[in-house]
């Protein structure tokens, strides 16, 4: 009884993440840690060999190896080129400035050492738009599309290029900026900001925010998601949001496990819920995680190569 007692849980987490079917609060939020449920279910294996229970042994083993196939292809994968021939490359960073001032002083630490082509912003209240002006950033990445507000809402996205405000309608958590790049289709980068599903009475909105997110134009502008989705490729909005035609670029080339938040704490254990989103025309040249000073999150900086025009 005991050991089949130590299965059920395993195998509940494996029916949930297999058909999409977290609802409510603490499923949503608990399921973003499948890749430390592998873990889990490994140690249930364990236990009931110890117990000498045949049986369960075997149905934890088998249900360790389903989470795995859920989590593995995570870490493959490798750089990958744009359909239809190549065109120019373009870096994208983001980050979640969890609305410090000291955070903005961070992230123009990194646009100046990594020089990336378009930069989108979480969090960007007021104070933290002045605390970017004062630290430079605008003499790094002079155009910009920005929607400072206090709390958790405001972002914004700047760029090395002329940027217009983007026409897509994607909820109250973005900012669409739209760029043209010479030998490229237009560009529409989304920063992205839905509401952390924290408590049952945000799961709601959670879902609203990431279902208004637009789909990719296989024959129009090239659409880029980048931001802070509160979301994993464990949660099934967010695979539904790939399923709109873009790719996460970390998953692309293999860094779909590296974590991005918390980057200031030991607890919660780290989930990987900041992303860069390409439509799938793209190509993905590289992705490196990157630590900000100052926030709870680390950046995402990807290197995409755009289709040719």
């Amino acid at each position: 009884m005991i050991a089949w007692l130590l299965v059920l849980p395993v195998a509940g987490w494996v029916v949930l993440r297999a058909f999409g079917l977290e609802e409510g609060w603490p499923m949503v939020p608990l399921l973003a840690y499948t890749p430390l449920a592998v873990a889990g279910a490994v140690a249930v294996v364990v236990v009931t060999l110890l117990l000498r229970r045949r049986a369960p042994a075997v149905a934890a083993a088998l249900l360790a190896v389903a989470l795995a196939a859920f989590v593995a292809p995570r870490a493959l994968g490798g750089p990958s080129a744009a359909v239809g021939g190549s065109g120019p490359r373009l870096t994208v960073l983001t980050a979640n400035l969890y609305g410090r001032p000291r955070a903005a002083e961070g992230i123009v630490d990194v646009v100046r050492r990594e020089r990336p082509d378009v930069l989108s912003l979480q969090e960007v209240t007021p104070r933290v738009a002045a605390a970017l002006e004062d630290a430079g950033l605008r003499r790094l990445l002079p155009e910009r599309v920005q929607d400072a507000r206090a709390g958790g809402f405001g972002s914004a996205v700047y760029a090395r290029v002329p940027l217009s405000p983007g026409t897509a309608a994607a909820g109250q958590t973005v900012t669409a900026a739209r760029l043209r790049l010479r030998g490229a289709p237009p560009v529409e980068v989304l920063a992205v900001h839905p509401r952390a599903p924290l408590r049952e009475a945000l799961l709601g909105e959670w879902r609203d925010d990431l279902r208004a997110l637009p789909a990719a134009t296989p024959r129009g502008a090239v659409r880029i998601l980048a931001g802070d989705f509160n979301a994993t490729l464990d949660h099934a909005e967010f695979r539904d949001v790939l399923e709109r035609g873009y790719e996460d670029a970390a998953d692309e080339v293999g860094h779909g496990l590296r974590a991005t938040w918390p980057a200031d704490r030991r607890f919660p254990p780290p989930v990987t819920i900041d992303h860069v989103l390409a439509d799938e025309r793209c190509g993905v040249r590289d992705l490196e995680v990157v630590d900000v000073a100052g926030s709870d999150h680390r950046a995402v900086l990807a290197v995409l190569e755009l289709p040719r025009r």
